[in-house]
């Protein structure tokens, strides 16, 4: 009986990054140019892979489904991002935010796993090489990739079942600019222990066990680099190194700043922050990193622009 006192939710307001009119427009600019940057890069990259036979080797299947992860997960956040800084009224509905949460929780868990897989590719090649090929072959590859996926949906579909379970009543100003978690737990009118207790088993699992194994992964690398003669080979190594754990530190200390703090410690405007990171600025710099500033890559895209050219 006291569940029909409450008159339900139907639609949400997304307060968005600031609520001042005067940074809407200068915001609205800098993150249209940031999505168009990461667009191309990432959709640039899986189609270069593609189209080079040269780059299908494992790493470059790891770097296409990783370019993959970060044009959705892009795509799922910045545009209502955009429309938000250029409407008067940030209205989300209800079956629409429940929709963005879930596939932003696939792309999410996704991208930390995926990280994880590539650490461990690199463990493998500079580590292992006489036993590469055996050890990454592409079905091997194919079932890594799978698992990645696999994960991101267990986890979106236990967050989401959960959520729908959740009531909202007459509180529907959500403190940030996609439907996330938290935010949404906060304008509950009933219990959030499940959700909490779910939120913190799985964000520690998704944040803890990839940076394990990318930890592990890069302690065996550089051990095998401390053994490589060349100094020029040594401090290309190390460059390549440190450019993925700055990447890495990026993504999953934004994550764990975000998700594994107590709801009653944790700031919402502080979390924001944290979310621009990993939900738009490290898909914008993961083909940068990870793509770009590699030397396979540069000759690969000269091979396709010449050949589209002549």
């Amino acid at each position: 009986m006291a569940k029909a006192n409450y008159s339900l939710v139907t639609e949400f307001i997304l307060i968005g990054l600031t609520d001042q009119p005067e940074l809407q427009m200068p915001l609205f600019l800098l993150f249209l140019g940031i999505y168009v940057v990461t667009v191309v890069g990432n959709l640039g990259m899986i189609i270069l892979i593609r189209l080079s036979s040269h780059l299908h080797t494992p790493m470059y299947y790891f770097l296409c489904s990783l370019s993959f992860i970060d044009l959705c997960q892009s795509t799922i956040i910045t545009p209502k991002m955009l429309v938000n800084f250029v409407s008067e009224k940030n209205t989300i509905s209800y079956p629409n935010c429940m929709t963005q949460f879930y596939f932003f929780v696939i792309f999410v868990i996704s991208e930390c796993q995926m990280l994880a897989v590539m650490a461990y590719d690199r463990y493998v090649a500079i580590c292992h090489p006489l036993l590469y090929s055996l050890t990454m072959s592409f079905q091997v590859c194919s079932w890594l990739v799978s698992g990645v996926y696999a994960l991101g949906l267990v986890g979106a579909t236990a967050h989401t079942g959960c959520l729908l379970r959740v009531l909202f009543c007459k509180e529907n100003v959500i403190n940030h600019y996609f439907c996330d978690l938290l935010p949404l737990l906060k304008l509950s009118c009933s219990s959030t222990y499940i959700n909490e207790v779910l939120d913190l088993a799985f964000s520690s699992f998704n944040v803890l066990c990839p940076t394990l194994i990318i930890i592990c992964s890069y302690v065996f690398i550089i051990a095998s680099i401390l053994k490589i003669q060349s100094t020029e080979g040594r401090s290309k190594a190390f460059r390549t190194c440190s450019s993925h754990i700055v990447a890495v530190g990026v993504f999953f200390g934004s994550g764990a700043f975000m998700y594994l703090q107590p709801s009653l410690v944790s700031s919402m405007n502080q979390g924001k922050v944290a979310s621009v990171f990993y939900t738009i600025v490290v898909p914008l710099l993961n083909p940068l990193i990870y793509s770009l500033r590699n030397k396979d890559v540069k000759i690969a895209l000269k091979k396709v622009v010449e050949k589209t050219f002549q």
